[in-house]
Parts: C-alpha cells; structure tokens; sequence
C-alpha cells in the first residue's frame, strides 16, 4: 500500500489543507482514507482534502509525506490524475 500526503499549505475554508492521493489505485485510496475517518466528501476527482488537523493522523497511519509536485508526478505516473474540466475514465 502507498498512499502519499503533500504538506497542508493549500487555503480554503478557513484552513489549510493537504491532499492524500495512491499511485496504485482509487480502491486502495477510499481504503486508507475511510480507515482514517475522511468523509467520501472529501474525495474530489482524484484525491481527498485533509484538513491540517487531520494530517498527523493520516501521517501516523502510514501515508508517506512528499512534496505537491512529486504527489502530481506520481499520480499522473500512475494514470490517476483527473484534472478539472476532464471527465473520469468510463464516463
């Protein structure tokens, strides 16, 4: 299992925020997240919003801390990037 987490530096809704993404498979992402408590809400296209209060937790539970850039790189690697304005494959 490799789930990844970027730094909580993204701004919205009074809070900064971090997104939590799998380089292997969508599956294996609502797995983690649900097993940490993020709501399915918090699933946008391909990644879930963690609040930054929430990162120590997903961090604890095994999610690997790497950078923005290098979570996009992975994720598009993978074949599970799903940019705005793109619909998801099957649809």
């Amino acid at each position: 299992m490799t789930v990844y987490i970027d730094p909580p530096e993204w701004p919205g809704h009074g809070r900064l925020w971090s997104h939590l993404v799998s380089d292997v498979s969508f599956e294996e992402l609502h797995a983690f997240a649900a097993s940490i408590g993020c709501p399915p809400r918090a699933f946008e296209r391909d990644h879930y919003d963690v609040p930054e209060t929430r990162y120590a937790d997903a961090v604890r539970a095994g999610a690997k801390e790497i950078g923005s850039k290098e979570l996009v790189r992975r994720i598009t690697e993978a074949g599970l990037r799903r940019p705005k304005g793109r619909p998801a494959p099957g649809t």
